[in-house]
């Protein structure tokens, strides 16, 4: 079986436990083992979500009885609560032709050749349909 272990993180220098369920969890998906700590971790997680714009939520420790970022000796995730849209800036809108009736319209998505894309008006009259 495993023990815990200290690791230190690649980031900031400090300590962290590396605790024998989580050795476990890593194993038994072939991951390899952590280089940075839950805080970390956590800090490159949001500013990848800042500079990307997306991200449905985000997790932390809290509540679980691990020291890597809510994987408890269950193996369950611990959520720390959806960030939403008060994080995010202004969305970023793409202009596409309605595939309905022609008009520009404003879509929050790329769009890709061969799938429709409507107007929010043909889109309101479609989904009511």
């Amino acid at each position: 079986m495993y023990t815990d272990k200290n690791l230190t993180c690649a980031d900031c220098g400090q300590e962290f436990v590396f605790t024998a369920s989580e050795q476990d969890f890593y194993a038994q998906r072939n991951f390899t083992e952590p280089r940075r700590c839950a805080s970390c971790r956590a800090s490159r997680k949001a500013a990848r979500n800042a500079s990307d714009g997306g991200g449905g939520g985000s997790y932390s420790a809290e509540g679980g009885s691990s020291s890597y970022g809510g994987y408890g000796a269950g193996g369950s995730y611990s959520a720390g609560g959806y960030s939403g849209a008060r994080d995010r800036g202004p969305r970023e809108m793409f202009t596409a032709t309605c595939s309905n009736c022609g008009r520009d319209a404003q879509v929050p998505f790329r769009p890709t050749s061969g799938k429709p894309v409507y107007c929010s008006d043909c889109f309101r009259t479609m989904r009511g349909a």
